[in-house]
């Protein structure tokens, strides 16, 4: 099995570059399917514990702000096998895209990541600007501040 990456160069660190990834059933999605939302991405891996217990919080709020146009999307820097076993595990209710380490790295850095770790979480707008950047886990009071004021 392999996964199809594609990453185009931002022109500025503020807008989100174009990617696309395949998902947890090998269907490739591009970011621009959900351009006209507010988008959380989460960069993320299995075996990351920090990863591990914000994604509840993830998912909570995906609940809570889906009828105010936002969308989390979770971008696992790991192999499908693991993600897997971990989203069915808890039933993660957003979109998961398999970056796998490379391309997972090299897009977290392009949007301003340049320590390369994970948890690292992005808020991008409506008009695709990168309006949040958070290396570590990410509280669930920060995101709410950022969602609920965009």
């Amino acid at each position: 099995m392999y996964f199809v990456c594609q990453l185009n160069i931002a022109l500025s660190d503020d807008v989100l570059p174009e990617f696309s990834f395949s998902d947890t059933e090998n269907k490739i999605h591009s970011i621009s399917e959900w351009k006209s939302k507010t988008i959380v991405l989460n960069f993320w891996a299995s075996w990351c514990q920090p990863c591990l217990k914000e994604i509840p919080d993830f998912m909570a709020l995906q609940n809570q702000y889906e009828k105010q146009n936002v969308q989390f999307i979770g971008i696992a820097i790991d192999d499908l096998t693991a993600v897997l076993r971990y989203k069915n595990l808890i039933g993660i209710n957003y979109p998961i895209l398999i970056a796998g380490e490379w391309d997972g790295y090299e897009l977290s850095s392009r949007m301003g990541n340049s320590a390369n770790t994970v948890p690292y979480t992005v808020v991008v707008n409506s008009e695709s600007r990168i309006i949040f950047r958070y290396s570590g886990a990410v509280k669930k009071t920060d995101l709410i501040s950022v969602i609920g004021a965009k």
